[in-house]
């Protein structure tokens, strides 16, 4: 694989989004949707951070630069909330939904990781290639190690807040809902995406018109996975 171009002030850039995100951690009511969700992704950024310091990425500028671009857009969208401004179409659920009470912890977490994984990532990997003067394919190996990352959070994401036996109840329908998504086809689709708006990015109309649908394609899932369920 070829190598990007390395940014010399790369590397002190995840302690700035770390930082953030533990703030955040510290702010939020534990049962707060978008708390529920930074929980997760902070533990996803440290662990990329661990793999990254441990050599574990074949280009750590690279690894760094994705990393730092992805973990911005979700910090923008807290921003744009806070700050009274409309958020991308990817995460109102999430926030219009957070302190619902028919909304489980699972369907939030996973609700966060769809809006990042189906619509930031992919726009991540563009501002990353704009950042380090490279292609996509140029980051496949670190998108694919993230990724990779991601299934496996995911996958003890889902056990640890799924209900228990004792709450077949709930855990039926929720099932049931959650089945319906998959990070892996995400994560897919997500590559394809930015391969896509990389293609097109001398012909802005059209990439804006292509973020917008994804933006909101992305945001109907999420809104799915938050249908509130009995109790």
């Amino acid at each position: 694989m070829a190598h990007c171009e390395q940014l010399p002030t790369a590397a002190s850039t995840v302690d700035t989004v770390l930082t953030r995100m533990r703030a955040l951690d510290t702010t939020l009511p534990p049962r707060d949707g978008v708390a529920v969700f930074n929980r997760v992704y902070l533990t996803v950024t440290e662990a990329v951070d661990r793999h990254i310091d441990g050599g574990r990425f074949p280009d750590a500028r690279s690894a760094i630069a994705l990393d730092v671009r992805f973990a911005e857009r979700y910090l923008a969208a807290v921003d744009a909330l806070e700050n009274g401004r409309r958020p991308p179409a990817c995460w109102r659920p999430l926030f219009q939904f957070r302190r619902h009470p028919g909304v489980r912890p699972l369907q939030f977490a996973l609700s966060g990781i769809n809006a990042h994984i189906g619509h930031d990532l992919a726009l991540a990997v563009v501002d990353a290639c704009r950042t380090l003067g490279c292609e996509p394919v140029d980051l496949e190996d670190e998108f694919d190690r993230v990724g990779e990352l991601l299934v496996s959070l995911e996958e003890r994401v889902r056990e640890e807040l799924m209900p228990g036996p004792d709450l077949l109840q709930i855990a039926d329908p929720l099932t049931h809902l959650l089945g319906s998504w998959s990070l892996e086809r995400a994560r897919d689709a997500t590559w394809a995406a930015a391969r896509a708006l990389w293609a097109l990015r001398r012909l802005p109309d059209v990439a804006g018109e292509f973020t917008e649908r994804l933006d909101a394609a992305v945001g109907f899932a999420g809104r799915m996975l938050l249908t509130p369920l009995p109790d």
